[in-house]
């Protein structure tokens, strides 16, 4: 789910970001059904100035705002307060032709000609980078110039947009204390056919002392990528490890976030990363070699990254503290049993609507909403995420699809396949070889009050530790949501925790 610190794009982390985007306000798409066609159509066209290499195949989107609506429309859409977009994919479109995105695409929360009248701000976006998540402001993805329109609209003009520029590449600001490393990544290049790089923000150490440190490697959640090593470095919040080398990993690929797990979509993952990345990290930053002194952390879906670098490579990692973290058991997949025979993600046993997010007590987003927006982004939404994680790729080169989509049905073949994520499981069916090498090394601490109901799954994890007879610190704290579980205490506690798990290397030093 969402970073500590995403992109308003997508959501944002969370205290600032959940009254930011307004969520208290925030309710449920209302399904506009105007008995007049809007009338409305769009001309997008792709001029030869921006062409690079000729023809493209990619999808194309036209993302509106309503009044009041700030921003360029491209940086949406925003979870909880979605505006209207429509796309459709294209083939070896060619420089100096337009594409007309009418009532064929497809489009969120209808289709086009059943757009409300009123007064709009349109702009074109198309995706050609295949390796970020990020649609209007991913690099070196297309957009154009906003362009007003109302609606109805005379069906015989179509409303003129242009992509005519490209997103320019963002340049990591380094500092004095905050470092920028990059490594070509033979084993992701050869799984995916074209160069893949590992990425990340390094926070030295407040006070340098010339000797290794150890090293905290931190992923984000849902929307949040390296760059957030800028905000976290004097964050109170992130106010832990101050003195070792805290490493802000980049988790964006173009299905989502691909959590450091090996997978059949993303590829070697996990692997890349141990086998790869951290040894040029420790020799380039000065980190001690040794998996005693190299620690984890996460929130969202960097929460149940983290959590799994430490179960699937418990010899190479030193400890964990996740916070919020994504499903851990998938007996209650956001209050979903996958596992259940006839299970549905859009309805519960009682025919009543899902909801994915709530704020304290009161459902303010659903499951068919989402996923109905989701099919209008196309690959790299948080529930295609989980399936071009957890999926198996079917015969289209795609992830398999865990629900109808129509419908919402589980399809429990799919279900089934995803039992070898399910953090859970693995742990009880590896218990005898893991249970000795996590000894004293897992924490996970959620809120009572998850905003996306990811405490239940921690409850059922909590009780398998107990009944496995583990260590594990499993907590939840009542009345806490996902944007306040972290706070100055719980950093002042990790700091602790952490300092405690890397002394024996520290002073061996």
């Amino acid at each position: 789910m969402p970073s500590y610190r995403s992109r308003p794009a997508s959501l944002v982390m969370l205290a600032s970001w959940l009254l930011a985007a307004g969520v208290a306000h925030a309710q449920a798409v209302p399904e506009a059904k105007p008995e007049a066609a809007s009338g409305v159509t769009f001309a997008v066209a792709y001029p030869e100035k921006v062409a690079d290499g000729g023809p493209i195949t990619a999808r194309v989107y036209v993302m509106l705002a309503g009044p009041g609506v700030q921003g360029e429309p491209r940086h949406g859409p925003n979870w909880f307060r979605p505006q209207p977009m429509f796309a459709k994919d294209v083939r070896d479109w060619k420089p100096g032709e337009a594409t007309t995105i009418d009532a064929e695409a497809v489009g969120f929360p209808d289709t086009l000609d059943r757009l409300p009248a009123g007064e709009y701000r349109a702009q074109a976006v198309v995706r050609v980078n295949p390796d970020t998540a990020k649609i209007g402001d991913g690099e070196g993805n297309l957009f154009g110039p906003v362009v007003e329109f109302k609606a109805p609209a005379d069906p015989s003009r179509p409303i003129a947009l242009v992509v005519d520029q490209a997103v320019p590449a963002r340049v990591f600001p380094e500092t004095e204390r905050i470092k920028y490393a990059e490594l070509p990544s033979p084993m992701l290049s050869a799984f995916h056919g074209r160069p893949i790089k590992h990425r990340a923000g390094v926070i030295l150490p407040r006070k340098p002392t010339g000797k290794k440190t150890p090293a905290v490697y931190i992923i984000t959640g849902f929307g949040g990528d390296h760059f957030s090593a800028l905000r976290f470095a004097d964050d109170p919040r992130m106010a832990f490890a101050q003195d070792m080398t805290r490493v802000v990993l980049d988790a964006d690929c173009g299905t989502g976030h691909h959590v450091f797990a090996d997978s059949a979509n993303n590829g070697p993952r996990g692997r890349a990363l141990v086998e790869e990345f951290i040894p040029h990290l420790e020799e380039t930053f000065n980190l001690v070699p040794d998996p005693r002194a190299r620690l984890l952390n996460g929130h969202s879906s960097g929460g149940w990254s983290s959590l799994w670098l430490q179960v699937t490579h418990p010899d190479f990692f030193g400890g964990v503290w996740s916070t919020g973290p994504d499903p851990v058991d998938f007996r209650d997949f956001q209050r979903i049993d996958l596992y259940a025979p006839g299970e549905n993600m859009f309805r519960d046993r009682r025919g009543e609507v899902r909801p994915i997010a709530r704020m304290g007590d009161r459902p303010v987003l659903f499951y068919r909403d989402f996923s109905n927006m989701e099919e209008v982004i196309g690959p790299g939404g948080q529930l295609g995420s989980f399936e071009a994680v957890f999926s198996p790729k079917g015969a289209d080169g795609l992830p398999v699809k865990l629900w109808d989509r129509e419908t919402g049905a589980v399809d429990p073949a799919t279900a089934k396949a995803w039992e070898a994520y399910d953090i859970r499981l693995v742990l009880e069916r590896g218990w005898p070889t893991l249970g000795p090498k996590l000894a004293g090394k897992v924490h996970v601490i959620t809120g009572s009050l998850d905003t996306f109901y990811l405490e239940g799954a921690v409850e059922k994890l909590k009780a398998s530790f107990q009944q496995l007879g583990g260590d594990a610190e499993v907590e939840i704290v009542p009345g806490r949501d996902h944007s306040n579980i972290l706070d100055r205490a719980l950093a002042e506690r990790i700091d602790r925790q952490m300092k405690a798990a890397v002394a024996s290397v520290v002073d061996q030093d």
